[in-house]
């Protein structure tokens, strides 16, 4: 669509392809006023095909510049009247993509500045599937675990983080390929990639590049590698 300005004719965009925007920012001011949130950070953005649970929100952190993506599914499985610490955490500046999943039964902690791809899963339970004669719908679920995502991550398309007990954590900066399927921790500093999940490419502090292949024990010390890298910065 052309219009005409006094000066001259300037193109302008079709102002009905302004409606999404202004449905996405009525969209978030309704959520941001009305979703009884834990607690919830400055400039919070989701898209307002997400599917959100309002009774459900008080067991949802966000932090400031949360952004969440068109059609994602943040789900808590705690019962409603249920009172307690949050069960998914989103920290600062960190971005859930398209179509991706948060499904929490315990606790989900993702660590600012990480970035998950569209479809991404993560998932601190599982279904219960041991009675062969039983639909698996009907078994309910695992008591299942915690998953802590460290800061800086990145999560690639269709990847899957699943923790059915214990403890799952990706270390800070670990980039998970996309439709890896994770279900154990892993080391900072990682390239991980298969099914299941394993080290393809880590970064070796001494030489101060990515090499190809797992991490040794030694350098698979989190707080030690962590402090080396921070020795490189300086």
């Amino acid at each position: 669509m052309v219009l005409f300005h006094r000066r001259g004719r300037i193109p302008h965009a079709d102002p009905l392809s302004l409606a999404p925007r202004v449905l996405r920012k009525l969209y978030n001011i309704w959520v941001n006023a009305t979703y009884p949130f834990a607690s919830r950070g400055r400039d919070f953005w989701i898209h307002y095909t997400c599917e959100l649970d309002k009774s459900t929100a008080h067991r949802i952190r966000l932090g400031n510049q949360v952004l969440l993506g068109r059609d994602v599914w943040l789900q808590v499985l705690t019962p409603p009247e249920e009172k307690g610490e949050p069960v998914i955490v989103i920290d600062d500046a960190s971005v859930i993509g398209p179509r991706s999943t948060i499904c929490a039964k315990n606790r989900i902690h993702v660590e600012s500045d990480v970035i998950a791809g569209p479809s991404a899963l993560i998932m601190d339970h599982s279904h219960v599937h041991e009675d062969v004669r039983t639909p698996i719908k009907q078994q309910g679920l695992t008591r299942g675990g915690r998953i802590r995502i460290g800061q800086g991550c990145w999560i690639g398309n269709g990847a899957a983080i699943l923790c059915d007990k214990g403890e799952l954590v990706l270390g800070r900066n670990c980039i998970v390929a996309a439709n890896a399927l994770v279900t154990r921790s892993f080391p900072p500093y990682c390239l991980i990639a298969g099914n299941p999940a394993r080290v393809v490419k880590h970064f070796d502090a001494v030489k101060g590049i990515w090499v190809p292949g797992p991490v040794s024990r030694l350098a698979s010390d989190a707080a030690s590698l962590e402090a080396s890298v921070r020795g490189l910065e300086c």
